[in-house]
């Protein structure tokens, strides 16, 4: 079962879910896309250049949720005063996460594996974790399901490599499954002290 996995079995899944979603959730999208310009302005969807597999860079897409607020100086104001209370709900309840579903389907995303990460974090995560970079990217993840954001970046990157060393039908069945939950009761949405994340590169750098 795990041969075909690897060989077919995970893309003809994604596949399969994305062109199901997408004709489920099409409401639903039109009316977030609505929301999104009317509370956050445009554009609606927030790109951003990723990590994926074998390192090969892509660009990831969001529904937006911040606003574009700056300081004197001209740079982003904090996260916590770009957040309002629209933006926040697309993030503890994940549909911000939605249009990564044309990343699965240019097969660049599969639903579940490492999360992307940026290309900032190369040299680092090549030198520490380079197994995590074997598989594609996912939406959701073994760190996912085991804390989110409330766990360290190294925490998640080491459970990233666990992932990749028992990549199987079983181990994606059951990360598929556990996701489920940890969405529908927002857990882990940010790191401790932060309104959303803290970067990787400065945690190392305090620590190194």
């Amino acid at each position: 079962m795990n041969d075909f996995w690897r060989r077919s079995g995970k893309r003809i899944f994604d596949v399969s879910i994305a062109l199901i979603l997408v004709v489920m959730l099409w409401p639903l999208l039109l009316i977030v896309t609505i929301l999104v310009r009317i509370n956050l302005g445009s554009p609606i969807l927030f790109t951003q250049l990723r990590l994926g597999k074998d390192e090969n860079e892509f660009r990831l897409y969001k529904f937006r949720s911040m606003l574009d607020l700056y300081d004197a100086n001209g740079h982003f104001q904090p996260d916590e005063q770009r957040l309002n209370p629209f933006g926040k709900f697309l993030r503890s309840t994940s549909i911000d996460e939605l249009p990564q579903i044309l990343n699965i389907l240019r097969g660049e995303m599969s639903f579940i594996g490492p999360r992307a990460t940026l290309p900032a974090y190369k040299d680092l995560l090549l030198a520490r974790y380079p197994k995590r970079f074997s598989v594609l990217p996912g939406i959701t993840s073994l760190p996912g399901i085991r804390g989110r954001n409330t766990l360290s970046w190294d925490e998640k990157f080491t459970m990233d490599v666990e992932y990749v060393e028992k990549f199987g039908f079983r181990m994606d069945l059951y990360i598929f499954l556990r996701t489920i939950p940890v969405v529908l009761g927002r857990e882990g949405i940010s790191m401790p002290g932060v309104e959303t994340t803290t970067r990787y590169d400065d945690e190392r750098n305090k620590t190194d």
